[in-house]
């Protein structure tokens, strides 16, 4: 006789509550209750879901949990979805030994020393932005005229692919991104990608300069396809995430008074405030995804080898073991266990460049603009509920 499990009642993505910065509150039922339980996913398959912080650890932690997605049970949060990792090769979807010989070609370009030294190239950009913002009248919306561009500079400088392409490259991540792109969608928005950066590279051997592209081109280990590959994940990552952690920090102090005025009033605060924030706002929602090459015990529920899990980041972020009176934001907590960028070996590579921006981004926002206020009421802002990144779609503001 054939035993068929039942369908978990769960399921992934799972829907928001009231409070937009918060996790989705079946998340947080499930972390309080049953920190590793089985849920439903779009297709009808299923999956583990790990809530808790150190569960969380334990999984990304272990290479028994494979980043490949073509492993038996890899799980995806929808068809689009299937399709964008299915068909990519970057690094963050290998594992080791192949998976860190790709990332070593790129971990001297994001070392904490390097990317403080571009410190004072992207205070200075972010002045020249709020230049313009402020010049021009007395409210804008931050994501497009200041959240969005400085991190686009930023990377594309990084990289040495061309600013005034931003509208192309910026148009084609949205779709790669968004949840309800088709296979389609995203297999053309790809290819466009992946064309772009290959030719940028074959330009680059004719005409080399200081950006990554050209140093990877220079060192003929990989091919102009392989190459874009690589930066199409540094492209897509380094301009998407940190814009939307800027314009979501930014609203959410501008809703907790008390916790920008302790800000303004001490601006030392700001490095441990940036990872506050990180971890309270979680930018990556509906998980970080693995599939198990062996049977593992996780949280006293063992794993079979060929099942998937989703680690929910944004709940382990809230875990009150970890962090007392985690559904609050606190400026001057200590938030450095966080795991907004993931943990292991295959962490955010970028997460140097990323702090550096968070830091100057909203220093100079808090300093420059003391009368920082929304233009729109709170219900009316649109979050990118539909998007793998989380953020707003636009924050009007005023000053």
């Amino acid at each position: 006789m054939t035993v068929t499990e039942p369908t978990p009642a769960l399921t992934a993505p799972a829907s928001r509550g009231g409070c937009p910065f918060d996790p989705p509150p079946a998340y947080e039922r499930a972390r309080q209750e049953a920190p590793v339980t089985r849920v439903t996913l779009w297709d009808g398959s299923s999956c583990w879901l790990i809530t808790r912080h150190e569960d969380v650890r334990a999984v990304l932690g272990d290479p028994a949990f494979s980043a490949e997605a073509t492993r038996p049970g890899f799980p995806f949060l929808s068809a689009g979805r299937k399709k964008l990792s299915g068909g990519d090769p970057s690094f963050i979807r290998r594992d080791d030994p192949d998976h860190a010989r790709l990332r070593r070609m790129l971990t001297a370009d994001f070392m904490v020393k390097k990317i403080e030294a571009m410190r004072p190239d992207i205070q200075r950009i972010a002045d020249e932005l709020l230049d313009r913002m402020t010049a021009a009248g007395t409210s804008a919306d931050l994501v497009s005229e200041f959240a969005l561009p400085l991190p686009s500079l930023v990377i594309c400088r990084l990289l040495g692919v061309p600013y005034e392409d931003h509208d192309y490259f910026q148009s084609r991540s949205r779709i790669l991104l968004h949840d309800a792109s088709t296979a389609d969608e995203i297999s053309r928005a790809m290819d466009d990608l992946v064309t772009y950066l290959t030719q940028l590279a074959k330009d680059k051997e004719r005409e080399p300069d200081d950006g990554i592209i050209s140093r990877l081109t220079a060192r003929g280990e990989l091919d102009a396809g392989e190459i874009a590959a690589m930066c199409r994940l540094l492209l897509i990552a380094g301009h998407e995430t940190t814009a939307n952690m800027t314009a979501l920090s930014t609203l959410a102090l501008l809703r907790d008074p008390g916790q920008l005025t302790r800000l303004r009033e001490t601006p030392s605060l700001m490095k441990g405030a940036v990872e506050e924030l990180l971890r309270y706002l979680t930018i990556v929602h509906n998980g970080v995804p693995r599939a198990a090459t062996e049977d593992v015990t996780v949280g006293g529920v063992t794993i079979r080898a060929g099942e998937g899990v989703l680690c929910i980041l944004n709940t382990a972020n809230r875990d009150e073991d970890v962090f007392p009176s985690g559904a609050g934001l606190d400026v001057e907590r200590d938030a450095r266990r966080h795991v907004a960028f993931g943990f292991g070996v295959h962490q955010c590579l970028g997460q140097p460049l990323a702090r550096v921006e968070l830091q100057v981004a909203l220093e100079t926002l808090i300093r420059r603009l003391p009368e920082l206020r929304l233009a729109v009421p709170f219900e009316s802002i649109r979050f990118r509920e539909d998007m793998v990144v989380y953020g707003v779609h636009a924050l009007p503001v005023a000053w």
